[in-house]
């Protein structure tokens, strides 16, 4: 870990408010580790030793409900901690971290959760600012399911990922990472085939285009529009 200078991490929420001297004690205890696409990291239930920070890659939360199906909770992106039990009081993770690509992670033991939020007043400011984001990001995403439509939670779940990890490309906005209609569906809590309808009708109106595990939105403007509208 010494040859990954702590420079690159000035922006990362976690180390922003420190000093580069603290930025290295925090690098030299971390374990980096490649994840290829596919493959948890770890899985809700587990016991949580160790809590993370993406480096590259896209990671896919996934929460399984009482019947046993998988919803799709959140996405993280590259620069942001996961796996911090240790922040709402858990001793096992709540959910399943799941890369969407292959992804480089640094992690450390859960033991150094408290000392270094003890030790390092901006790595506590920052990692719980990045805790109550999350939370308020759930608590938006129930109410979208209690009092929206089903085109108005689908438009803003696809707004929502271009915000977290949109790339510009030739004729719109690209969703940086694999997506599925069937990822939609799990996010917005519809079925599949009212995600494929949707996204056909958006397709022909000249809002999107998708491919199998691709999204592209041409029209960003009129797609906000549409996940403001109300009945």
């Amino acid at each position: 870990m010494k040859k990954l200078d702590e420079s690159l991490l000035g922006g990362v929420p976690p180390f922003r408010k420190l000093q580069r001297p603290q930025v290295r004690e925090i690098l030299d205890l971390a374990e980096p580790k490649r994840f290829d696409a596919g493959t948890a990291i770890f899985d809700e239930g587990m016991a949580a030793d160790r809590f993370y920070l993406l480096l590259d890659g896209h990671i896919r939360v996934l929460r399984t409900t009482e019947g046993g199906d998988q919803v799709i909770a959140l996405h993280i992106v590259a620069g942001q901690l996961f796996g911090i039990a240790a922040a709402i009081g858990r001793e096992t993770y709540p959910a399943t971290a799941m890369p969407v690509d292959d992804c480089l992670v640094l992690s450390w033991p859960t033991s150094h959760w408290s000392k270094f939020t003890a030790k390092y007043d901006g790595f506590a400011t920052e990692s719980y600012k990045v805790v109550g984001e999350r939370m308020g990001e759930m608590n938006n995403r129930l109410v979208e399911m209690a009092t929206q439509q089903v085109e108005q939670r689908v438009a803003r779940a696809v707004l929502r990922l271009i915000r977290q990890s949109g790339k510009a490309v030739e004729g719109g906005i690209e969703i940086d990472f694999p997506i599925t209609r069937q990822n939609l569906s799990d996010m917005t809590g519809t079925t599949l085939h009212t995600v494929s309808r949707l996204m056909s009708a958006w397709e022909k109106g000249g809002l999107v285009k998708s491919s199998r595990r691709h999204i592209v939105v041409t029209d960003p403007h009129r797609l906000v529009v549409l996940s403001e509208k109300s009945d």
